[in-house]
């Protein structure tokens, strides 16, 4: 094993350890073109609010329901598709999962995410509630990532200089603002380049 220099593994959820069914599904449902609900949700005007707890997710599905009226001929139908991204089906990555219990036998593990209140609620209905030495949910923060704050927030929850930690992320852009405060940093595309990375550090 490779000699250990990283004292805490910082990761993302979404795209890394939770991966969710294709939001296309979700449109052709309802006879949308596909990038509708995306659209409309994760603009900034409706995102930024949601990640960052200037309002709760009803809220926020309740706004991006309003944003879809037009679209969707009526606020019922709107709502009705609103519904259907709520119950937008999603999975645990099992390889992922394995590899971070791993990493917990020797370092803390902190999931920082751009979550919405709803946040906490998800991981209990995933199983993992209990996976993490601690949870940064940029909702309950007040600011999101790319963010210095999140990742200052990150290292002092797992108690190491950033110099210390890994960051964890499915955005390019996410890792870099970390690797500019001097965190460690690996764009996740897959379980077998985080394994060569973990690996790479002597955490696994």
């Amino acid at each position: 094993m490779a000699e250990r220099t990283i004292g805490a593994v910082l990761c993302d959820l979404d795209g890394v350890l939770r991966i969710w069914a294709d939001l296309a599904e979700v449109d052709a449902a309802h006879g949308l073109p596909p990038g509708t609900v995306a659209g409309a949700a994760f603009r900034a005007e409706r995102l930024v609010p949601a990640v960052t707890g200037l309002v709760t997710d009803e809220q926020w599905r309740g706004a991006v329901a309003e944003d879809l009226g037009v679209v969707c001929g009526s606020a019922a139908r709107a709502r009705e598709v609103v519904a259907g991204w709520g119950r937008q089906a999603s999975r645990v990555d099992a390889e992922v999962l394995g590899l971070l219990g791993e990493v917990r036998r020797s370092v803390p593990v902190v999931l920082v995410s751009n979550g919405t209140t709803r946040l906490e609620a998800d991981l209990a209905a995933l199983g993992l509630d209990a996976v993490f030495d601690a949870v940064v949910n940029t909702a309950r923060l007040g600011v999101a990532k790319p963010d210095e704050r999140v990742y200052l927030a990150a290292a002092e929850w797992a108690q190491m200089p950033v110099t210390a930690c890994l960051f964890v992320d499915d955005s390019a852009g996410n890792v870099a603002a970390a690797e500019a405060l001097g965190m460690h940093g690996h764009h996740y595309l897959g379980a077998a380049g985080l394994r060569a990375a973990l690996r790479g550090h002597g955490l696994i």
